[in-house]
């Protein structure tokens, strides 16, 4: 069933995803900053966009967003050309910014008081999962909203599942960003180890990514990592903004995170050799120094 959309944030995510709505038969109203990437949008996918927020949620029952961090969904979602200032009751919110869960709480509060609902979404699968449609989302909010919005998350991802409350989501992708931290720097450290030891890395890569050392990381990114190349994928900012939620989380639930802690300082150290958009992997750099 066909749904008016309106998708906030075109970036290297966002664009496509919405795009993927479009492909799909849904009417796609789109909102960006900036106004020339909408119209680039709006043209590629014969699609709609509006010059505000409240523009486009005005048009849309269903209403995605895709931006940076908690301010910048605070300022598309609140003031008078804001996505709330354009939504009816009725309406289904679902923000795949990688946020706080404490931001997602008060979001969901605004929400809740116009009868609107909320869904904290953010998602995994970089930029690749976003052009191929294969991310994975992680919900949190009511069932009933998310049943309703299923079939648009559909659209772009390969598997989605409701975790509970709003603010479990991005609970969740914490935790995702927690584990990816520890996996890529003993990544890094394996292939500098056996370089400095003189062995030919992929062939024992290829070795032993068939036991239990395999991960999404070593299967896509020991190649290009071995190479020296790191322009692809999740960029070291990004990620340092992600352990920062998750470290400020940590301090709230109790939580003590030392490993992850240690990688966002190893993260700090490339941001400090001019690596801010290098992918994740680039952790291995530091190891060459």
């Amino acid at each position: 069933m066909a749904q008016k959309i309106a998708f906030i944030g075109l970036g290297v995510m966002g664009y496509p995803m919405a795009g993927h709505c479009q492909k799909a038969g849904h009417k796609v109203t789109v909102f960006n900053r900036t106004t020339q990437k909408a119209n680039a949008w709006a043209d590629e996918f014969s699609g709609d966009m509006a010059l505000t927020p409240k523009l486009a949620a005005r048009q849309a029952n269903v209403i995605l967003l895709c931006v940076g961090n908690d301010d910048d969904l605070r300022s598309v979602m609140l003031g008078e050309h804001g996505v709330l200032a354009g939504v009816n009751s009725g309406d289904i919110i679902v923000d795949h910014t990688t946020a706080s869960a404490e931001v997602a709480r008060e979001m969901a509060l605004l929400c809740e008081k116009i009868g609107v609902g909320f869904l904290d979404a953010p998602v995994s699968g970089g930029q690749a999962g976003a052009e191929n449609g294969q991310l994975t989302v992680m919900l949190g909010g009511g069932q009933t909203h998310y049943d309703i919005v299923e079939p648009v998350i559909n659209c772009y991802a390969k598997f989605s599942q409701l975790l509970g409350d709003v603010g479990s989501g991005q609970l969740a992708k914490m935790m995702n960003q927690i584990c990816i931290a520890g996996t890529v720097q003993g990544l890094a450290e394996a292939i500098s180890f056996g370089q400095n030891a003189g062995l030919d890395c992929h062939a024992v890569i290829d070795v032993i990514s068939k036991g239990a050392a395999q991960s999404w990381q070593m299967e896509n990114r020991f190649d290009t990592m071995l190479a020296g190349k790191f322009d692809f994928g999740f960029a070291v900012d990004w990620m340092r903004k992600d352990l920062d939620i998750a470290l400020n989380e940590a301090k709230r639930n109790g939580s003590t995170l030392p490993l992850t802690a240690l990688v966002d300082q190893f993260y700090a150290d490339v941001q400090k050799s001019g690596g801010g958009r290098w992918d994740t992997s680039s952790l291995l750099t530091r190891l060459k120094k």
